[in-house]
């Protein structure tokens, strides 16, 4: 549908019985289609359209289709690969007397329209450099589109200086037309062609990954000998050599303690995406666990929060969060790459994180599984 305008394409999906008439999301396709129009007339001002609502609301889809239509330069990423460039680009421009001012100015050179999905502020880092970010951006007339699970007043509101944030809030609210995409259905669930790819591990139910990993694999050529002879060799993430089950090619197979239990970031499994087509991960516990109060070592975070304000009760985190947190990443990275995840767990799907501090956040992460289990994400 590459071309259509964002009414044009929302009406036909609709025609087609792929999306449900929702008046949330029909106010959204006008927002993204005026923004169209006056990028086509030239008549588009400073600012752009925030999408944000619950999981399965139709954002990203919606701000997929809407840069397919554009005709002029503009670029579309997910917000994890956006910051990975501008840390880059940032480094590249040490010395430079602003290198933000100049960061968005150079910005400004290659694209009209900047769309990035899954907005999400939670390093203090990112969030006073997006302060000032995001204004150069609307000085520079670069046109913004953004989806995010919060409204902008909600993007960092419990983090430390959250005040460092606050232009960036105030400059969103301001130049953007901010739509809350929340007609109460999740679109991921409605019914689809089914494709397996989560399976609950039972005694004596054999491996089910053991079978896929199989038939995925069979249909990859080895080069040589020595490339099938290195099918247990490590993958190197961040410095680290991932021990792996089995690998072959455009596929690798790994155990969860072997990939969320170390101590690996976001970028790491954007770096695992480049690498493979596919991944298999097996041995998943149930996510959630008891809480316990953890001391936060001085020099992060919430350390830095107790120096100034003195001692005070820390949030109570669950031994497994850190796990949790890299599960969401892998999971967001490969539901944005289309890269298919195929999981053995110990418990159903519902039931893999019922509680703890991330359900927030674990509510995207159980969608986008959901939705993995039809045919038509991926193309495996």
């Amino acid at each position: 549908m590459s071309g259509l305008s964002p009414r044009a394409a929302y009406e036909l999906v609709l025609q087609q019985g792929r999306f449900f008439s929702d008046a949330a999301q029909d106010h959204a396709v006008d927002q993204l289609e005026a923004l169209y129009q006056q990028i086509r007339s030239g008549r588009a001002q400073a600012g752009g359209v925030y999408l944000w609502g619950p999981v399965g609301r139709g954002k990203t889809w919606l701000m997929d289709h809407f840069h397919a239509s554009l005709s002029v330069p503009a670029r579309r990423q997910h917000f994890h690969h956006f910051m990975r460039w501008v840390h880059q680009r940032l480094f590249q421009l040490s010395g430079t007397a602003d290198p933000i001012r100049k960061l968005a100015a150079d910005l400004a050179g290659e694209t009209q329209v900047l769309c990035l999905d899954e907005f999400f502020v939670s390093d203090i880092g990112d969030a006073m450099l997006l302060g000032r970010l995001v204004q150069h951006l609307f000085e520079h007339r670069i046109l913004l589109v953004m989806t995010s699970n919060q409204p902008p007043e909600g993007l960092y509101a419990d983090g430390f200086h959250h005040d460092r944030f606050l232009p960036a809030v105030r400059a969103i609210k301001q130049h953007m037309q901010v739509v809350n995409l929340d007609g109460g259905q999740d679109h991921r669930l409605h019914p689809g062609v089914a494709h397996q790819r989560y399976w609950v591990r039972t005694a004596g139910d054999g491996q089910p990954l053991g079978v896929v990993f199989e038939q995925l694999c069979r249909g990859q050529a080895f080069v040589n000998e020595q490339e099938r002879e290195s099918i247990c060799e490590p993958v190197e993430l961040g410095h680290r050599q991932i021990q792996v089950v089995k690998r072959c090619a455009d596929l690798v197979w790994f155990r969860y303690a072997d990939l969320c239990e170390q101590p690996l970031a976001a970028m790491d499994f954007i770096h695992l995406c480049d690498q493979f087509g596919t991944i298999l991960l097996s041995e998943v516990p149930c996510l959630s666990a008891e809480q316990h109060a953890s001391r936060i070592a001085r020099g992060t975070e919430d350390a830095a929060e107790q120096v100034e304000t003195g001692d005070r009760e820390l949030p109570r985190l669950s031994r497994q969060d850190d796990g949790v947190r890299r599960f969401i990443a892998l999971v967001d990275e490969c539901y944005d790459r289309q890269v298919p995840l195929y999981l053995e767990a110990a418990v159903p799907l519902d039931q893999l994180y019922p509680h703890g501090h991330l359900a927030f956040p674990f509510r995207r992460t159980l969608s986008r599984l959901t939705e993995m289990q039809l045919a038509r994400f991926g193309q495996v």
